[in-house]
């Protein structure tokens, strides 16, 4: 039986540890968050009518140098009728602990055991519910991977900005993977020098949602990302490349990501409507090779993580993913043959 204790977000969130292990920096240890969705109004049952989203739990993974705090996200889902759990990967966020190294990780692969055990969670006592995966940027490249290995396990998959393939594009990934892999035999540890002035953070905080940036842990969401080993990034790479030969994942895939890329070279208003951090031309290219079945969704005016751009470009980004989720669960009922009368958030939507 999992134990839920309170979340830092407070009021209808709970979450839980997953206990990994250790390694050379001591015990590991991921962390499950939880957020469920209002029970169902005795008007509605007399109806026949059931949330869009009913009997789906949603799973989601957090980018680089990031943790989950997004509550306008999990409303979004739970407001739909799914459950709604994040997960903060071993040295993230609230699963960082003294003395370790933030984000490091070999073999991305490595990340099977806290993914697995969270489906376990989420999992227990509710049998026949449907998995959606939700990845952002870092933790979209996790998620792909993990759904190729186990393309049984989700229903759907949900990428935000996913970081798919080198900014460099693959010419630039091929020709460096060798001199990370060296570094990263010597000194897999050691650290790049710092690259990110900190225009991707004041970005979000001039046009993102002011609430939930404002109560960020500094600690966990630096304005200045954690700096990269060679360790880490030989691991990316090699995610990099898997994806470049194909994954084949059987399961539907939306991909969300912003009309355009800036680099930021210095500071300007352009940094606030675009994707500073990937390559989005490479990204959607890469993008093709997940799967059979892949809807690219492109947001004008959209940061690299869209879920906190300014209110247009984030409004837009809700919209797109609720008619892709709307046109999912059309062809989940005609699969199965059902005729129940499902509404979303905000009135009916068939």
């Amino acid at each position: 039986m999992v134990e839920w204790r309170g979340d830092v977000l407070g009021a209808g969130f709970s979450c839980t540890d997953l206990e990994l292990g250790a390694d050379d920096e001591g015990p590991l240890v991921a962390t499950l968050v939880r957020s469920l969705p209002a029970p169902r109004t005795l008007w509605d049952r007399l109806r026949g009518r059931v949330p869009l989203l009913d009997g789906v739990d949603v799973l989601y993974v957090h980018g680089w140098s990031d943790y989950f705090f997004q509550t306008e996200l999990a409303r979004f889902w739970t407001s739909r009728g799914a459950r709604f759990y994040a997960l903060d990967l071993r040295k993230y966020g609230r699963s960082l602990r003294p003395g370790q190294t933030p984000g490091y990780i070999e073999h991305l692969e490595d990340y099977d055991a806290e993914i697995d055990q969270a489906v376990a969670c989420i999992a227990e006592g509710q049998p026949g519910r449907e998995l959606v995966l939700l990845g952002h940027s870092t933790g979209g490249l996790v998620l792909s991977l993990w759904a190729a290995r186990h393309p049984d396990a989700a229903a759907a998959l949900v990428l935000n900005s996913p970081w798919l393939e080198f900014q460099l594009a693959t010419a630039g990934r091929q020709a460096i993977a060798p001199l990370v892999s060296l570094s990263a035999r010597m000194t897999p540890k050691e650290l790049a020098p710092q690259i990110d002035a900190g225009y991707y953070m004041r970005a979000q905080r001039e046009v993102g949602p002011a609430d939930e940036l404002a109560r960020l842990n500094p600690e966990w969401r630096p304005e200045r990302s954690h700096s990269m080993s060679a360790g880490w990034l030989r691991a990316i790479l090699a995610g990099h490349d898997r994806v470049s030969r194909g994954l084949a994942i059987p399961i539907p895939i939306e991909v969300l990501l912003s009309a355009r890329s800036i680099a930021p070279l210095r500071w300007s208003e352009e940094l606030t409507h675009a994707d500073t951090v990937l390559d989005v031309e490479a990204v959607a290219r890469a993008a093709l090779r997940l799967g059979p079945t892949v809807t690219l969704d492109r947001v004008t005016g959209g940061l690299h993580d869209l879920f906190l751009s300014a209110p247009e470009p984030r409004a837009d980004t809700y919209a797109r993913l609720e008619r892709w989720l709307v046109g999912w669960r059309a062809q989940t009922a005609a699969r199965t043959g059902t005729a129940e009368r499902h509404w979303g958030a905000f009135g009916a939507t068939g």
